[in-house]
Formats: structure tokens, C-alpha cells, sequence
């Protein structure tokens, strides 16, 4: 009995002994990973202590060795880089006093980068701010990676084995005739969350982060993935491809690279660098509250942005119109309501620090489907998807041979939608040719045409005649300064050319209206010439 009592006792006391010790060791202790960190005068080695290693060069901060359990990721011809490579810069770096966290800094007179890593994480945490846009007008982090190594690339920025150049020296035909570019297949900056490569027990992600200080707004693509000799992991920031509105500076971030044995990662949390002291951090922010939206249609997404010169956000609208956007810095914002990619309602909305701005109920006062039409092809959605060969802007050359006939098209109204041409070219399929039957009632009188597009090319604008009748040529519309839907977007800025039409030129019966480009500017071939994305025609 006796015995029983003291072996009891001395389990009790070993259990309130353990109990004590781990009450009085500091929590940072049991929690936190160390990360190890060598320089060697030259370089900075962070090593996280769970396999990954990387290499930082002291001269301008480039990566210049990045492992994985031993396995070399960089590509070994060009070092990883925020920009095209900065030169020179100062490197310094500093660990927390726990010693479980590593920041690097790398700074220049308008650029600062930011790496940073915690102990028992295969994270490399980054940031960028700026205070002008780099020489080459190209904000963006570009991770070289191993071609060898990481073998498992999306395909439609798979350059290897191309035939040649299709277009200047980023767009390739392969031996089948199917076209491939780091400019197609990429998601638009409202889908941006994780995505990468991977080989065998390797991958290589990107967390695009926040998107605030980028520009473009909710639909904008840009580059992510190229895969030739180096299989190249990129966060665009800012860039000049198909741009629709100025570059915005200071923080661009935060982002990170995430690395693994294969498996998509989920996008990490980046609160915790809010104590990093980063240049450009904003910690007090505020909220919007949309309740609601009448006149919305069914068949559609909405999204709902906020712009400024300093922001952007966005977010998408329930079913009955009402949207929460939380975090956003404090400023004047235009709010615009998208229908698709349409806007159809803006307004200005206050954002204060601390606070939620609420806003009641808004009609959308501003969708071109409302109005009554004769006829109409295509949606009013700010996209071609529906159109001919819509589909396949953003992840192929037009001259892809997957591709359908791009025409010249004849258009007899009725017919299937996707009989329309998504773009038109004035070096490829023009004209379009529109086929319609008006009754007496309806040629007896006036109507308005109206032609619909998302994007433009060289000045491109429609020259249109109905029945032999000439119609006034209309200005250029107010475009990006860029090749657009050769390079995987139809996104520039909306835009709606109309006419209103004399009871004059319409017949009885059966009527014709052709669509040509028009531009004072030369083409640089068939698919290079003056042209436009449709977004919907219709006669009202």
C-alpha cells in the first residue's frame, strides 16, 4: 500500500514539474523556429532550417542560389531579381532578437526591396516599395528557376522547343502550328493568389499578395510563367502592357515564394510582417460596406472596385448586389460597379482610418442592355467571350491553328453568336458584314447604331455603311499604347461608337451594314493592323 502511495506521488510530482517548466519557458521559445543566417562578406545565406536555403548577393541584392533539400532551384545562367537586376545597391540585414526572423534590405535612391524569412517556414516573404517606376518601366519580381529541375510548367508559356518567332521575340509557333508566350494563360489580378511550377519533389509558388498598389484594376493580366531554358516565376507590379492607368508607387506587396515538395501551398499569412518596420506599411485602415444593388441582371457577376491614384481594390457582389471590402487604405475612392467587365454604375466614396463607411442601396444606372434594341450581337459585358474565337484571346495567338476562320465575315442577324468576330482586324478579316430584315414600320424611321469594344489597336475605330450609305467616321477612342490581343488580353478601355441613322438609308426587307477599320496610322501585319475587340453591336 505503502509503495503504491509513493509511486503515485512521484508520477504527481514529475507531471507538476513538467507542468512548471513549460509555464516558465518564454513562449517565443516553444513557438518559434530559429533561422540561420552566415555572411560572408559577400553574400547572405539564410537557411530556415526546415530545407530551404538561399543565397542573397551583398553587391545588389539578387538571388543567386535558391535549394531545396539540397536541390538547386535558380537557373544557373541568370540570377533572380526584383526588376531586370538593380546594379548596385546597399544590402543589409538584421535578425529579430529571438533570433526566429531574417529581413534583408536592399536599397536604392527609389527603390527599396525587401526579403525576409522565418525560422522552420520554406517561405521567402518579399515587399517592394518605390518612389518611381524603374527605367525599364517593369516592377517585377522575376524568379529564375532551374529549367531542369522544374520540368512541370503550364503549357500555354512553355517555350521550349518553339519553331520560331510569331511575333517580335515573345510570342512562338510550335511545329503544330499552336502558338505559346509568357503572355498567355494568365489569370486576371482578381483570381492572383498562388500559383507555380514544380519538378520532382520541387515546387516553386508564387503568392501575389496584395495587389493594392498595382495597376489596372480587377480584369488586367499580366505576366506570370515563361519556361525555356530557365522556367521563370513572376510577380508583375507594374508594367507598360496594355496598360489603362498610371503607376502607383510606395509599398507593392507584400508577396511571397513559397516553396515544396510538389503540393500547392496555401497563400501564407503576411500579418505577422506588419512589425517588420517595412517603408510604406500601413497599418490604420478602413472599410466599405455596399448593402446592396437594384437592377442587376441574373446572368451576370458582379464586381465592385475602388480606385485612386495611391489604391486599387475590389471585390465581388452577392447576388443581391451587397459587397464588403475591408483594409483599405484612407482616401477618396471612385467605387465602379462592373457588370461582367462592364462598368455600369460609379460614384465617390470616403474611406477613414479606423471606421466603415456604409453605403445604402444603388440603382445601376448605366448598363447599355436596358436600352430596347432591334437587334443586338453579343453581350453588353465589357467582353468578347461570347464572339468568335473570344475565348481564346487570352491564352493564344489569333493566328493559333486551333483557331477557327477569323472571316472576312459574313453576319446574317440571328445566327449563332459565335459566328461574330471576337476582333477585327483591318489586315485579316475585314470587312464584317451585317445581314438584317426591318419591317416598313421600322425602315420608316431613324435608328442608332451602336458598336461596343473593350480594347483597340492602332488608332483602329469603325467605318460603317449601311445599304451604300456612308456614315461619319468617328475619333479614335482613348487607348492603351500597347499590343493587346495578340499578347492575351482584351482589356484596354471600353468604349461605345454610335450613330444615329437616317430613316433615309434603311429599306423595306433587307438591309446591309459593313464594318471596316479605319486608322491614320500604317499596320505592322495582318494581325498588327488597326483594329478592335467587340464587345456587342446593336441597332436600337
Amino acid at each position: 500500500m505503502v509503495e503504491t502511495i509513493s509511486r503515485r506521488s512521484i508520477s504527481m510530482v514529475l507531471v507538476f514539474a513538467l507542468l512548471l517548466t513549460t509555464l516558465f519557458i518564454p513562449t517565443s521559445t516553444v513557438q518559434a523556429a530559429t533561422v540561420y543566417v552566415t555572411d560572408t562578406g559577400s553574400t547572405i545565406v539564410v537557411n530556415t532550417g526546415t530545407g530551404l536555403e538561399y543565397t542573397i548577393n551583398k553587391s545588389n541584392g539578387d538571388m543567386i542560389s535558391c535549394k531545396l533539400n539540397g536541390i538547386e532551384l535558380n537557373g544557373q545562367s541568370k540570377p533572380s531579381h526584383i526588376g531586370s537586376g538593380l546594379g548596385s545597391a546597399t544590402v543589409s540585414w538584421s535578425k529579430s532578437p529571438s533570433g526566429s526572423t531574417v529581413l534583408i534590405t536592399v536599397a536604392t535612391p527609389t527603390l527599396t526591396h525587401y526579403y525576409s524569412s522565418r525560422g522552420g517556414e520554406n517561405i521567402i516573404y518579399m515587399a517592394t516599395y518605390i518612389t518611381a517606376q524603374p527605367a525599364v518601366g517593369e516592377l517585377r519580381y522575376i524568379f529564375r528557376g532551374n529549367g531542369s529541375v522544374l520540368t512541370n510548367v503550364p503549357a500555354n508559356s512553355n517555350i521550349r522547343n518553339n519553331s520560331g518567332a510569331v511575333e517580335s521575340s515573345d510570342v512562338f509557333r510550335l511545329a503544330n502550328g499552336q502558338t505559346v508566350s509568357k503572355y498567355y494563360g494568365n489569370d486576371q489580378a482578381k483570381d492572383l493568389t498562388i500559383r507555380g511550377v514544380t519538378g520532382s519533389g520541387v515546387g516553386v509558388f508564387m503568392a501575389y499578395g496584395n495587389r493594392e498598389k498595382s495597376s489596372g484594376g480587377p480584369f488586367f493580366r499580366d505576366i506570370q510563367f515563361q519556361s525555356g531554358s530557365d522556367t521563370e516565376v513572376y510577380n508583375y507590379m507594374n508594367s507598360g502592357h496594355a496598360q489603362t492607368e498610371g503607376w502607383r508607387m510606395g509599398l507593392h506587396g507584400p508577396y511571397a515564394l513559397v516553396f515544396t515538395t510538389g503540393s500547392t501551398p496555401a497563400v501564407p499569412d503576411f500579418s505577422w510582417m506588419s512589425g517588420l518596420g517595412l517603408t510604406g506599411w500601413v497599418s490604420s485602415r478602413g472599410n466599405v460596406v455596399l448593402n446592396g444593388l437594384f437592377g442587376m441582371d441574373s446572368g451576370y457577376t458582379y464586381t465592385v472596385g475602388f480606385a485612386n491614384s495611391n489604391a486599387q481594390y475590389w471585390t465581388a457582389a452577392s447576388s443581391s448586389g451587397s459587397a464588403v471590402k475591408q483594409g483599405m487604405i484612407p482616401g477618396n475612392y471612385t467605387m465602379t460597379v462592373y457588370k461582367g467587365e462592364l462598368a455600369v454604375y460609379t460614384e465617390s466614396v470616403t474611406v477613414q482610418a479606423g471606421s466603415t463607411t456604409t453605403l445604402n442601396s444603388r440603382s445601376i444606372n448605366n448598363d447599355p442592355s436596358t436600352a430596347p434594341a432591334i437587334w443586338r450581337i453579343g453581350n453588353w459585358d465589357g467582353t468578347p467571350r461570347e464572339l468568335l474565337n473570344g475565348q481564346t484571346i487570352p491564352i493564344r495567338h489569333p493566328s493559333d491553328s486551333r483557331n477557327p476562320s477569323w472571316g472576312p465575315v459574313n453576319y446574317a442577324v440571328g445566327s449563332a453568336t459565335n459566328k461574330f468576330p471576337a476582333i477585327q482586324f483591318r489586315g485579316q478579316n475585314s470587312p464584317t458584314t451585317i445581314t438584317f430584315n426591318l419591317s416598313a414600320s421600322q425602315a420608316s424611321t431613324s435608328h442608332v447604331l451602336r458598336i461596343g469594344i473593350t480594347t483597340a489597336y492602332n488608332n483602329g475605330r469603325p467605318s460603317v455603311t449601311v445599304n451604300g450609305n456612308s456614315l461619319s467616321n468617328p475619333s479614335a477612342s482613348s487607348q492603351p499604347n500597347s499590343r493587346s490581343f495578340t499578347i492575351g488580353t482584351y482589356r484596354g478601355n471600353n468604349h461605345t461608337f454610335t450613330w444615329t441613322i437616317p430613316a433615309a438609308y434603311f429599306n423595306n426587307g433587307a438591309n446591309t451594314i459593313t464594318i471596316t477599320p479605319i486608322s491614320g496610322s500604317s499596320d505592322l501585319g495582318p494581325w498588327l493592323s488597326a483594329g478592335w475587340v467587340y464587345d456587342s453591336v446593336d441597332l436600337l
